[in-house]
């Protein structure tokens, strides 16, 4: 069936914040095929509203939404909203595409990367629920997939240099102050990170767990495999806040299964979905963040050199727009995929 001329009701929770208003941007930009959409927010966003192309579009009490009036609902308002509310969602035949970790590690809950796969979108059926990765795993596995599929990957060390929005309005607000106080002498403040974020790196992101590394440190751990289809996949993780604005940049070194030439690894990503390539190792030749990835669709990789210290060993340098490809846009690129494969007539 072709479902172009179908249109749905969709539904935005957080729609306030950092990721849900992006989420209507982009769906306005993709031109999604929408009927009636509903910004939902708690109870302090009564009264706000949202633009969505011709649409206004006035917040609404989450507590108080029924889902039956909805297609699709994207979740980006935290884990103990997404645990409370996706579920009822759910429940009245709403598809929930949820951008938080509640249900990326649940066996009957497909954890999609488009460009990677999306083949695993149709296990929705199982519980109206679709889990979007963490953004640091997202630009990750877009990059991997292709070597992966090719060479094989027996083991991934990466180190990742993530934007303080990643942490939402609040994140890009702390390092805004904190960088403003000390240019002007002043003390500073600290709320939302637990050391001095502003001309400093903090190697933590989210809590310590019990083996030493922090939450999203494993998340990429288990997100990785759980995509790529491949528990034998070795990951070792350092994740660290770095006082950037937008986008998220990662030192990727990889043991490969099998020899390779570097001629066919950059070919082979220079002809894979959703990655912009850097093949040439010289001065300034090389994605960064604020400058390359910053308001941009795509993963960028460059740096793509053999890794002298190993046999088979591959280094990759992969920088990406954490709110854009890192939460609302892989979100609305499942969707499109959903509305065009599965979803009928509503």
């Amino acid at each position: 069936m072709n479902n172009n001329s179908i249109k749905y009701n969709v539904a935005v929770v957080g729609a306030t914040g950092q990721v849900g208003e992006t989420i209507f941007e982009i769906l306005n930009e993709r031109q999604f095929p929408i009927k009636n959409i509903f910004g939902l927010a708690s109870s302090k966003s009564l009264g706000k509203t949202i633009v969505c192309g011709d649409k206004i579009v006035k917040i609404s009490e989450l507590s108080k939404f029924d889902f039956n009036s909805v297609d699709i609902a994207f979740f980006s308002a935290g884990g103990d909203i997404s645990k409370k509310y996706v579920p009822k969602a759910a429940a009245a035949n709403c598809v929930v595409i949820d951008n938080t970790s509640a249900f990326r590690y649940e066996s009957n809950i497909p954890l999609v990367v488009p460009e990677v796969n999306s083949s695993d979108i149709k296990h929705f059926k199982k519980t109206n629920i679709i889990a979007n990765p963490n953004c640091s795993t997202i630009q990750m596995v877009v990059a991997l997939k292709p070597i992966h599929e090719m060479y094989g990957i027996k083991r991934v060390n990466v180190a990742t240099y993530q934007s303080v929005s990643g942490s939402g309005r609040s994140g890009i607000e702390e390092l805004a102050l904190q960088t403003s106080s000390l240019l002007n002498a002043k003390t500073i403040e600290k709320n939302i990170y637990p050391e001095q974020i502003a001309f400093n790196c903090i190697p933590q992101i989210d809590h310590f767990m019990e083996n030493g590394y922090t939450k999203e440190e494993m998340k990429m751990v288990w997100e990785t495999k759980k995509i790529l289809g491949d528990e034998s996949i070795q990951v070792n993780a350092t994740t660290v806040r770095v006082p950037v604005f937008f986008g998220h940049s990662e030192a990727v070194s990889l043991e490969l299964k099998t020899k390779f030439e570097m001629p066919d690894v950059i070919s082979l990503l220079e002809k894979s979905p959703g990655l912009i390539v850097f093949p040439d190792n010289q001065e300034g030749q090389y994605p960064t963040a604020a400058v390359t990835a910053a308001s941009s669709d795509a993963v960028y990789v460059g740096r793509i050199r053999r890794d002298i210290s190993m046999d088979n060993g591959l280094n990759l340098w992969i920088v990406a727009d954490n709110v854009r490809k890192g939460a609302a846009l892989n979100s609305i690129q499942i969707a499109e995929i959903l509305i065009s494969k599965y979803l009928g007539i509503h």
